[in-house]
């Protein structure tokens, strides 16, 4: 089993003191800066995933360019002075949309996921032939920070197929990559198991007790050398709960120092969060409960969502040097904030106005991944006939039924004559909304816009589900299934530019202009709306929902421009903004845990 060098690695014995930084989750702008702070810290090498979906979003159309580009990522990390590890994948979990794998995988027959199936080993070769070589030149053995690239992501939490793992290293190995490898587990003997093999490095993931967790690592591995490959210093908020509890700067603090004073070595999971753009947010699955992370992935880490030094980032930099000396004098400070203030907002075009043409017609409703798409919503549409017979028989019930969507993927708010009458959510299969039919016509039209609110990254005692998003079950009204929709796609990969006519209860866009003077970071407040998503200049900041609990949108100051700047709103649950406005604010604004029960999902 190969194992680090570490005085052929930093030119003295000294462990591995590693940060987790994904560049996916930082604007570009912004990388040097994070990662200067990383090393005045005291920490020698980042650590970041690679994000399949992110890089091949389209089945054989890859981007390595702007917030995606990994080789300027690692060369910047090289030259602030960092060691780079590098976790491809293919799943990485990391609370991102489907665990980094890309969701067209689901629309192929028959797909078999983290595990040696033909089918998918073919994809995963055809992704790592085009992303492997762009790092070979910046292995350590060519001169680069490269030194060590994972092979899978605790797998042993998953499965235990050895042959995958192995086809795996092989093929890494055969597309140029000569470095050390390693697995990542939990310190469950299980996990340890199933999760390595032997000529790989074994490291452990644990946040807290790390003489138990490393006692329990010693027995599947007793030569070493000890490394937390995740060092859980904080946690991830979900949509829909309060927001998780800090543990503290001092107890960060002191974990840190009984893995590393022994000799250990430690890679903070995370020390720099960011942010879930777009729509990259991953998901839970517990049993049958569906939990969605949030935009921000702040994580309560050392260094905040906005990149600013915390009480932990000085406690860690403390025990760091007083244990292996001064960090490197790299002149650092937290980024300027600014309050722009309130932004009135233009009219409310409708979503009706601005719908592209169908994407298809069939006699059910397809899925996300049956039109070819990946992100954002899909709009059913139907027009449902009330025969005389009914209308008399629904009269008698004062023109109401209830409507039922079986098999929704995620969230679906149902419109009646392009106006907005409520929405179903998948963690209630069992719910039903009712509808008010309308009088003296024989037929209405009947809108659903669902919305992928995240692929679900990891099942609890099952690793990942593989699902297809939209409906791929039935829309009923009473006891009739509804047929012959048509479907529209609404990624939503490029901002929208609205039009038409203003609307008050149904989804649509708002649109502003606002001039800012001195380009610094801010936040933007959207209390007042439900749920939706936001881009300024054309950046998609991430999405919103008034259930918490986060009430605001981080806004790195590289997205801003002097002078004029265009906001688009995209509010999905048809409900003007009681102000008119919203607020640039210079901080995160979060739902406190004894106002928390008081917000309900609508």
């Amino acid at each position: 089993m190969e194992t680090p060098n570490f005085k052929k690695l930093f030119g003295r014995d000294v462990p591995i003191l590693s940060g987790a930084l994904h560049y996916f989750r930082v604007h570009p702008f912004y990388w040097r800066d994070r990662l200067e702070k990383m090393a005045a810290c005291g920490l020698n090498t980042v650590e970041t995933y690679v994000p399949w979906n992110m890089h091949e979003p389209k089945e054989g159309q890859f981007d390595f360019e702007g917030i995606a580009d990994i080789v300027k990522f690692v060369e910047t990390a090289a030259d602030v002075g960092l060691k780079v590890i590098v976790r491809p994948g293919p799943y990485i979990c990391t609370e991102w949309e489907y665990g980094g794998l890309p969701g067209w995988l689901n629309a192929i027959p028959n797909m078999r996921i983290r595990c040696n199936w033909p089918d998918f080993m073919e994809k995963v070769e055809n992704y790592f032939a085009v992303l492997l070589p762009k790092l070979v030149p910046y292995l350590e053995s060519n001169g680069g920070p490269i030194f060590a690239m994972q092979v899978e992501n605790e797998y042993g939490s998953y499965g235990s197929d050895k042959a995958y793992l192995s086809a795996l290293r092989d093929m890494m190995r055969k597309y140029g990559m000569d470095c050390l490898f390693f697995t990542s587990d939990g310190t469950g003997i299980d996990m340890l198991k199933g999760g390595t093999l032997p000529d790989m490095w074994a490291t452990a993931n644990f946040g807290s007790n790390p003489e138990g967790a490393f006692k329990a690592y010693r027995a599947f591995q007793p030569n070493g050398p000890d490394m937390c490959m995740e060092f859980w210093c904080g946690w991830f908020d979900h949509w829909i709960k309060p927001r998780v509890k800090f543990r503290g700067a001092a107890d960060v603090a002191n974990t840190l120092e009984r893995i590393i004073k022994p000799g250990g070595s430690v890679n903070f999971y995370m020390f720099h969060g960011g942010t879930n753009f777009g729509f990259w947010n991953g998901a839970n699955l517990d049993g049958q409960t569906y939990h969605p992370t949030t935009t921000s992935y702040d994580y309560f880490a050392p260094l905040s969502e906005a990149g600013d030094m915390t009480d932990t980032y000085y406690a860690c930099k403390e025990v760091i040097e007083r244990l292996y000396g001064p960090a490197p004098d790299i002149k650092v400070q937290n980024t300027k904030k600014r309050a722009y203030g309130k932004v009135k907002l233009g009219k409310r075009h409708s979503l009706w106005d601005n719908l592209p043409a169908p994407a298809a017609r069939a006699a059910v409703p397809l899925t996300f991944e049956e039109i070819g798409q990946e992100l954002g919503y899909v709009l059913y549409r139907t027009t449902v006939d009330l025969p005389k017979v009914s209308r008399e028989f629904l009269k008698e019930r004062g023109y109401k039924q209830h409507l039922k969507i079986t098999n929704l993927r995620d969230r679906a708010v149902v419109c009646i004559d392009g106006k907005r009458v409520g929405s179903l959510y998948r963690n209630n299969p069992n719910d039903t909304l009712e509808i008010p039919l309308p009088e003296g016509k024989d037929s209405f039209q009947l809108d659903i816009l669902v919305e992928n609110m995240g692929r679900v990254n990891y099942v609890n005692h099952g690793g990942i589900m593989s699902y297809p998003c939209g409906i791929f079950g039935t829309v009923s009204i009473g006891i009739t299934i509804i047929y012959d929709w048509e479907t529209f796609s609404l990624p939503f990969d490029a901002v929208p530019a609205p039009k038409g006519g203003e609307c008050k209860d149904s989804p649509g866009f708002y649109t502003a202009e606002f001039n800012v003077d001195g380009v610094a970071d801010t936040f933007l407040d959207m209390s007042g709306f439900r749920k939706g998503v936001v881009w300024i200049n054309g950046f998609n900041l991430g999405r919103f929902w008034e259930v918490g609990p986060a009430k605001t949108l981080y806004v790195p100051a590289p997205i801003l421009k002097e002078g004029v700047n265009q906001l688009v709103i995209f509010e999905t649950d048809g409900v003007d903004s009681p102000t008119g406005e919203v607020e640039f604010v210079t901080d995160h604004v979060w739902v406190k845990h004894n106002e928390f029960k008081s917000l309900k999902n609508k």
